[in-house]
C-alpha cells in the first residue's frame, strides 16, 4: 500500500503486509527525492514489498542511497534484495557510525537513542522520519542500556525544538502536529517513572508487581515489550542513584538488541 505526505510530492511510503503487534499495520518504507532517490527503512524481507519499493524507486529516478533508523529486522532486512535490483548504494545507519549533522544524499542525519542503541532519525525540509521512536496512535519500547531512557526523552525534547511539519514513523499514521504528540510522550515516560518510583517505595520490588502496578493498563500480549521498557526505567533511576538495591531487574529477551 502507497502513502502520501499531504503538501510534497517529494516523498512516497509503501506499507510491508507485515502487521503485528509490534510492527502495527507493517512496517513504513519512504522513498524520498526524485532523480538521486534515497530510501528510508526499505523494510522485512518480502519479495512483493521490495518489488513494490523497486518500483517506486524507479517512477522516481534511481536508487542514491538507503537510510536506516536502525537496525531491526522489519526495518532493515529487506536491503539485500533491494540491492540486487539496484545495485551497490551507501547504508548510512547508526551501525555504519552515523551520527548527529551527517547526511544521506538530501537527508540530515538526527540522533535518536531509545528504541536501540543504533537509532537514528532523518530529516528531508520540514520532515522527519522516525522510525521506531514515536507512533501517532501508541507508544514504542525503549531498550535498556546506559543512558537510553534519558537520551531518548532528550531526543524527543529536540524533535519539538526543531519542529517538523510531520513525523513520518516507521509503523502507522503520520505524526501531525508533531511537537502535540511528542508532548505527550515525553509525559508519559515521565508519568510512568513517577509511577514506578511510588511503587518501588511502597514495596512492589518484583518484576511482576512493578508491572502489575505501573503497566496496569497494558494488554497482556504487550508485557514482553513493557518489561523491556521497565528495565531502561530501572537503568535511568540506577544512573541517578535513585534505585534501591533489592529491586529486581528483568532479563532481557533476544529480540532487544
Amino acid at each position: 500500500m502507497r502513502l502520501d505526505i499531504h503538501g510534497t510530492a517529494d516523498v512516497i511510503g509503501v506499507q510491508a503486509d507485515n502487521p503485528g503487534w509490534l510492527t502495527l499495520d507493517g512496517t513504513n518504507t519512504w522513498i524520498v527525492g526524485t532523480g538521486d532517490v534515497w530510501v528510508v527503512d526499505p523494510g522485512p524481507e518480502l519479495p512483493n514489498h521490495v518489488a513494490a519499493v523497486a518500483q517506486a524507486v524507479s517512477e522516481r529516478g534511481s536508487l542514491a542511497g538507503i537510510a536506516l533508523t536502525h537496525g531491526h529486522g522489519d526495518h532493515s532486512d529487506a536491503v539485500p534484495l533491494l540491492l540486487e535490483h539496484a545495485g551497490f548504494v551507501p547504508i548510512i545507519s547508526g551501525l555504519s557510525g552515523a551520527g548527529a549533522g551527517d547526511s544521506a544524499g538530501e537527508l540530515e542525519v538526527i540522533s535518536l537513542p531509545g528504541h536501540s542503541a543504533d537509532h537514528l532519525a532523518f530529516a528531508f525540509g520540514d520532515i522527519v522520519f522516525t522510525g521506531d521512536a514515536i507512533f501517532a496512535d501508541s507508544s514504542v519500547f525503549v531498550a535498556p542500556g546506559t543512558g537510553s531512557m534519558a537520551g531518548y526523552l532528550a531526543g524527543l525534547h529536540g524533535l519539538i525544538d526543531r519542529d517538523p511539519r510531520v513525523l513520518a514513523p516507521g509503523h502507522g499514521p503520520l505524526v501531525h502536529p508533531p511537537a502535540e504528540r511528542l508532548q505527550e510522550q515525553i509525559d508519559h515516560r515521565l508519568d510512568r517513572e513517577r509511577r514506578l518510583i511510588e511503587a518501588i517505595a511502597s514495596g512492589h520490588t518484583s518484576i511482576d508487581a512493578m508491572l502489575e502496578t505501573v503497566w496496569d493498563d497494558v494488554p497482556e500480549m504487550l508485557l514482553p515489550a513493557a518489561t523491556v521498557t521497565l528495565a531502561a526505567h530501572l537503568d535511568k533511576l540506577e544512573e541517578e542513584e535513585r534505585l534501591p538495591a533489592d529491586v529486581e531487574r528483568p532479563d532481557i529477551p533476544e529480540w532487544v538488541v
